[in-house]
């Protein structure tokens, strides 16, 4: 008979349980006292930063924003990595049209291509933007979430995920959508959260078009767009 998950965990909480309380019992007759035995402390989840006490709040004036709850201690980022997702947080409403141009309501790719730039990618013939604010030139690939998905994938700069693999997903990764499951991506942003382990992982990102700096995943594809599908670009 196979058990669930659950039911092994219970079964060996009532187990340990009864393990306690047979120590406890012999202790008291022996006259010595049992040795406190630490609790296990939970596994840290991979975010970039502790939350603040504000992003612990439920944001009741906007639920899609699916603010993370309160996380154990921060896993050590990379630095270019820490640039990166820092550049989307500063970056989420205050567009840089110092440095870059922006293209109305469609500048999600243009903004993850920004903070590659600021993770350590250079420019290439094929992967390029040039000029500020509304007088720029751009390649398809820095703009478009399809021509994007392509580039990336000719040129070996990132390993392609699918939303199954999520346990190989790491903060600063590349997340993509397509919305209506029509084989080309209609959205692009940045993993800048990942918490949860296992079959329960949740995985955050930022972006612009519907700007956000920690939007759920499973919010984008089960509510925001029902029936959409995710991938990922997994970074080195």
């Amino acid at each position: 008979m196979v058990l669930t998950r659950r039911f092994r965990i219970v079964a060996a909480v009532l187990v340990l349980g009864g393990l306690v309380a047979g120590t406890a019992a012999v202790a008291g007759m022996t006259g010595d006292e049992p040795e406190a035995s630490g609790s296990a402390t939970p596994a840290a989840d991979s975010t970039l930063t502790a939350p603040t006490a504000d992003e612990a709040e439920p944001d009741t004036a906007a639920t899609d924003r699916a603010v993370p709850a309160e996380a154990a201690e921060p896993v050590p980022v990379d630095p270019q990595v820490q640039a990166q997702v820092s550049y989307m947080i500063a970056h989420w409403t205050d567009y840089n049209t110092d440095a870059y141009g922006v293209i109305a309501d469609n500048d999600c790719v243009n903004f993850t291509s920004q903070s590659l730039i600021e993770r350590g990618w250079t420019m290439d013939d094929q992967w390029w933007s040039e000029g500020t604010g509304s007088d720029f030139d751009t390649s398809s690939p820095w703009i478009s979430s399809t021509a994007f998905r392509d580039y990336v994938a000719q040129s070996g700069r990132a390993t392609a995920l699918t939303d199954d693999q999520r346990d190989q997903v790491k903060i600063g990764d590349v997340a993509q959508f397509d919305w209506d499951n029509s084989g080309d991506r209609d959205h692009t942003g940045v993993v800048t959260r990942i918490e949860g382990s296992g079959d329960d992982i949740q995985i955050y990102y930022a972006g612009h078009t519907d700007d956000t700096d920690f939007r759920s995943v499973d919010y984008a594809i089960t509510e925001k767009h029902p029936g959409a599908t995710a991938y990922y670009w997994s970074i080195p």
